[in-house]
């Protein structure tokens, strides 16, 4: 098993590794603090992480990864319900945590082990350089919970090699190096910030600095301060959007950033443009889910085109395919598909759910993400939304939510906006908008925005239904809660 990060072993002794709020760890700290904790897990199969945005949970995650035993990161914010059902389903034989931690009831039973993030230790010698491993090992990294429509979280269990691929490949896309830094403040239990945003990073032997909680002050301050990327979701970017007119250290800060790159869902062209004008920089966009890590994205050398995901990434596969499965042959920007992709990057299985495993999977192989797109001649991906419940089949058309939120936000009276279906007799389908007003006093009416809509797109995609309201229900991620609107 060869280590995920060699700069661990490098000659990158000094250089800074990690970086949470006024807490740090050099790159030789890091080595010693997750040396002397790897050799205590060793003889675990699995091991829970409270995955606060501390030093101590990345050091938690890649000691467990140095030692190769599989790290099962738990969002701190779960109910009892959802933690109960997750130590009950992974078995951890330990759990990692911050001095100090406070635990629901849920996880008291657990043996605990606070991490002390300034021990000294020695790491495992370094095996020599094999051609299988780690691009090709297929042991268990992590397992991360993930949410369906329906039941309880399932444990997608993605394995070293998937870790190792995807970084590669976005090393390749984005042109990433050691000499980056990258700033952001997502939560450490998901893909986005724990894969990305710290693993990716460490893989590279560049540094990352952890906002603790977001802010577009400790985005100004960090990139003004020699770092040369940020990771954010939607909201984050939104957010900036709103506060550039008035902040010229953002505005700076953002134009002198190498790369900004943007997901856990799409990102309104109108927040692009806004960005794209203030700065001068593109916002790149990509896509991934737990259990496929990164499928796509705009490349850093590529053409930044707002409302897509890009191209695949190096060696992943990715096709379109009709409500029958049979893959879609001629890309026209237009035809709507499922997306399913295959490759390296993809998660083993649902930890102890073999039927939703062979679900998932075709026969041949190719995983069933769910996600709706259209694909252009040159291969550029547009998500539309999910199959459950962004594909709205209205008047014989397959018609997808995305495009026609893009086009509402484009409406100076609409701050946030999501689209639905519902049931109709005549349509089969209407589309229903779900609106939060930029002056709550003077919402938008419904023959205004359908005008707006049917102008920008096409008449058959106009809302024939709208609802005013004061917020948008949204996850920890910013992505928005279609079925809680309906509920």
């Amino acid at each position: 098993m060869t280590s995920l990060f060699p700069a661990l072993r490098g000659v990158t002794a000094d250089r800074s590794a990690l970086r949470f709020g006024d807490r740090s760890l050099t790159y030789a700290q890091l080595a010693a603090a997750t040396g002397a904790l790897a050799g205590r897990l060793a003889r675990y199969d699995r091991v829970a992480v409270w995955a606060t945005p501390e030093l101590e949970t990345a050091v938690a995650v890649v000691a467990a990864l140095e030692a190769g035993v599989a790290a099962v990161p738990l969002n701190p914010k779960s109910g009892e319900k959802e933690l109960g059902h997750i130590l009950n389903d992974s078995a951890p034989g330990l759990l990692l945590t911050a001095p100090g931690a406070e635990l629901p009831s849920a996880i008291a039973d657990l043996e605990r082990l606070d991490i002390d993030a300034h021990a000294t230790g020695t790491l495992f010698p370094a095996p020599a350089p094999s051609p299988d491993s780690p691009a090709q090992d297929g042991d268990p990294a992590l397992v991360v919970y993930t949410s369906g429509t329906t039941g309880p979280p399932k444990g997608a269990v993605i394995p070293r090699r998937a870790v190792a691929s995807t970084l590669d490949a976005l090393a390749d896309a984005w042109q990433w190096t050691s000499e980056d830094v990258l700033v952001h403040g997502l939560p450490l239990f998901h893909v986005h910030g724990l894969v990305l945003g710290v693993l990716g990073p460490l893989r590279r032997g560049g540094s990352v600095r952890h906002l603790g909680r977001f802010s577009t002050d400790g985005v100004a301050r960090e990139l003004n301060d020699d770092a040369t990327m940020f990771f954010g979701v939607p909201t984050m970017y939104h957010r900036i959007a709103e506060t550039l007119a008035e902040d010229p250290e953002l505005v700076k800060a953002l134009a002198g950033a190498r790369l900004l790159v943007s997901g856990s869902a799409a990102l309104p062209v109108h927040d692009h443009q806004r960005i794209a004008a203030a700065t001068g920089r593109r916002v790149v966009e990509r896509y991934g889910m737990t259990e496929t890590l990164m499928n796509t994205s705009v490349r850093a050398d590529g053409e930044p085109r707002a409302g897509t995901v890009g191209v695949p990434l190096p060696g992943v596969e990715l096709r379109l395919v009709e409500e029958d499965g049979s893959p879609i042959t001629s890309y026209d920007g237009e035809t709507v598909g499922e997306i399913q992709v295959r490759g390296p990057n993809l998660f083993t299985e649902y930890l102890n759910r073999p039927d939703a495993t062979a679900a998932a999977f075709t026969a041949d192989g190719w995983f069933r993400t769910g996600d709706m797109a259209v694909r252009d001649a040159d291969g550029y991906v547009r998500i539309v939304g999910r199959k459950a419940t962004d594909l709205i089949k209205s008047g014989g058309y397959k018609i997808g939510a995305g495009e026609i939120e893009n086009a509402l936000l484009e409406h100076p009276g609409v701050r946030e906006a999501a689209v639905t279906g519902e049931p109709d007799p005549d349509l089969g389908e209407r589309i229903v908008a779900w609106i939060v007003p930029a002056d709550p006093q003077s919402p938008p009416l419904l023959d205004e925005l359908a005008d707006h809509v049917a102008g920008r797109l096409a008449p058959h995609k106009r809302p024939r239904v709208i609802h005013h309201l004061t917020a948008l229900p949204r996850n920890d991620m910013g992505k928005i809660m279609k079925r809680a609107l309906h509920d």
